[in-house]
């Protein structure tokens, strides 16, 4: 057990981008294709975040064209490069999804001043 310890510390991140459910991010994502590499960006708000430690992941969520697209990022993994806080929400709730339900100004988050 202690040796899953070990391993999962070498594995967390050193430096922890700090942002919480209802903020507006800006993930820059590794994409492996084939040979080549390449930093795909996905700009969207948080919606959930769950687990700890190594096994700690987040869901980012935005409409492209009309269709609602969520994607679940490990927070540790060495393919999400870097999280920018774009901007800060206000919200009142651990888990963001009644916004899937939501469309139009009513799906948007109020900005924390």
């Amino acid at each position: 057990m202690d040796a899953l310890k070990t391993i999962a510390a070498d594995s967390v991140k050193a430096e922890v981008p700090q942002f919480g459910i209802g903020d507006t991010v800006r993930v820059s994502v590794n994409i492996r294709e084939g040979q080549r590499e390449r930093i795909q960006m996905f700009e969207g708000t948080v919606i959930a975040k769950r687990g700890s430690g190594v096994a700690e992941t987040f869901t980012v969520r935005r409409v492209a064209y009309g269709v609602g697209v969520e994607r679940v990022f490990p927070l540790h993994s060495p393919n999400v490069r870097n999280v920018q806080v774009v901007r800060r929400g206000k919200v009142r709730r651990a888990k963001l999804y009644y916004l899937r339900d939501r469309v139009g100004k009513a799906a948007k988050v109020k900005e924390q001043i």
